[in-house]
């Protein structure tokens, strides 16, 4: 059994940025939790292959939101490997799978009519880099409080606030914590992630507390890495 905290490092505009999947790795099952960029993929095959791992080995692939950052590889993997299982919350599905619009591009477009002149074009340029994230069907809905057998237990915790149906992970048996964007790092601390983009920053400050109460050994964020408590 292995769980593996992950760097996919990619060219972002003018930066390059990196973000920290996870692996859930067992006799049974390889689960990917988030998946990275639109045009991540070729750095996720090199990171999985210096596991020993290919793109067509994973049996899962866990949305904990349905932001770009997260999702933006998925349809690209689903395509590759068509036998994986999409898992996410029934309330992030409908944007994950596009069959409603996106609500973090509905905030962009609603941000960009207010934008100054000097940040009008980042403005639009952010709005179309959401217009070109694939969509992807969710086949199996993750409930809160439900508990997977994944590497000896997976409880699924329903953290809402950066999205309404965002989840994180909670893996009991060896005190691991996966965040998602309910918990980033900066400079080695927890914070809230992005909290101009989060769309209810009440919840996500309870949901941050919700996970930190927890009193895990390791909290695995997407955004910064692994959080020793």
């Amino acid at each position: 059994m292995k769980i593996i905290n992950f760097p996919i490092t990619m060219p972002f505009g003018d930066t390059e940025n990196t973000v920290y999947p996870t692996l859930l790795w067992d006799d049974r099952n390889i689960i990917l939790v988030d998946c990275g960029f639109i045009g991540s993929l070729p750095f996720l095959e090199k990171e999985l292959h210096r596991l020993g791992l290919s793109v067509e080995q994973i049996t899962g692939l866990v949305l904990t939101h349905h932001d770009h950052d997260h999702m933006g590889a998925a349809a690209a993997i689903k395509r590759q490997n068509p036998g994986i299982k999409i898992y996410a919350s029934a309330a992030e599905a409908p944007y994950i799978s596009a069959h409603e619009k996106p609500l973090r591009l509905q905030q962009a477009e609603e941000i960009q009519e207010t934008l100054p002149p000097e940040q009008q074009e980042f403005g639009r340029a952010f709005c179309e880099m959401l217009r070109r994230v694939e969509p992807v069907e969710v086949e199996v809905f993750l409930n809160d409080g439900e508990i997977l057998d994944w590497c000896g237990g997976c409880k699924i915790i329903a953290t809402p606030g950066h999205t309404p149906g965002h989840l994180s992970l909670f893996m009991e048996k060896v005190s691991i914590v996966i965040t998602g964007d309910a918990i980033v790092l900066e400079y080695g601390k927890p914070v809230i992630a992005n909290p101009q983009f989060t769309l209810d920053i009440e919840q996500a400050e309870k949901s941050m507390e919700k996970l930190l109460s927890l009193e895990a050994k390791a909290y695995y964020c997407y955004h910064g890495g692994i959080y020793y408590k």
